[in-house]
């Protein structure tokens, strides 16, 4: 285990909750606690949600979507723009968002996810469901390995290139690929299809670490701040393509 890792885990996870609905606040608030994070503050719209992670620090923002003033997708851009990730990969610095959605719009949340968000995850979620997901993205992992999530990425892909006519792929992806080398696409394909490092390990016939190694350049490369966003690239270059 990665010392560095254990003792972060060893500590309390601290949690922002966004959300205008102060019933939804307090519920969510009741059922981290309950789960034994720590809740350090609560925001009811974007820019309030900005201005506490200032104040707070949290290693989590729970983040709704749909909010007045600033909605959820301006603001975690503005919570993630300031963090890329650094040579080795390490996005520590800088709080985790979690989308917390009605799934109401696959779009919205895809552009969440582009913004810099780790992931999401349903408002009609099982409380066990909401912690695991928080302490799934505080470790660094996407919240994006289900074939279902998967699928609402590619939904959503297809439906604006419909929109704007079937237009052909920007040529800025092939800049944004190309310094990757075979190998380094081959590993960004299958986070793409939701692999962890683990399982990458396994599929290429490579080592844990090196697998770790390989995703971790991949995402300084195309200047990525965690595996979600290599997910989006994945789909929006045209390198991994829907049905796949």
């Amino acid at each position: 285990m990665d010392p560095d890792r254990g003792g972060r885990e060893a500590m309390t996870i601290s949690v922002l909750v966004v959300d205008d609905q102060p019933l939804v606040r307090h519920a969510v608030r009741d059922i981290l606690v309950d789960g034994g994070l720590l809740v350090v503050g609560e925001a009811s719209n974007g820019r309030d949600a900005v201005n506490a992670v200032v104040d707070t620090a949290p290693d989590v923002v729970l983040m709704d979507i749909r909010m007045p003033e600033l909605d959820g997708i301006a603001a975690t851009s503005l919570i993630c723009a300031d963090a890329p990730a650094s040579a080795d990969g390490d996005a520590s610095h800088r709080p985790r968002v979690l989308i917390l959605t009605t799934f109401e719009d696959d779009e919205n949340v895809v552009a969440a996810l582009r913004a810099g968000a780790s992931g999401f995850i349903g408002k009609g979620a099982e409380p066990d469901e909401i912690v695991r997901a928080v302490r799934t993205v505080h470790q660094g992992e996407a919240l994006l390995s289900s074939s279902a999530t998967r699928a609402l990425i590619e939904r959503a892909l297809i439906e604006r290139t419909v929109r704007r006519g079937g237009a052909p792929r920007s040529e800025r992806w092939v800049d944004v690929l190309a310094p990757l080398t075979p190998r380094e696409r081959e590993v960004l394909e299958l986070v793409a299809e939701g692999l962890t490092n683990h399982d990458i390990a396994i599929r290429l016939t490579i080592s844990p670490h090196t697998a770790k190694t390989h995703v971790n350049r991949i995402m300084a490369k195309v200047s990525a701040s965690d595996r979600a966003q290599l997910v989006i690239l994945a789909y929006e270059s045209g390198l991994v393509t829907a049905g796949s």
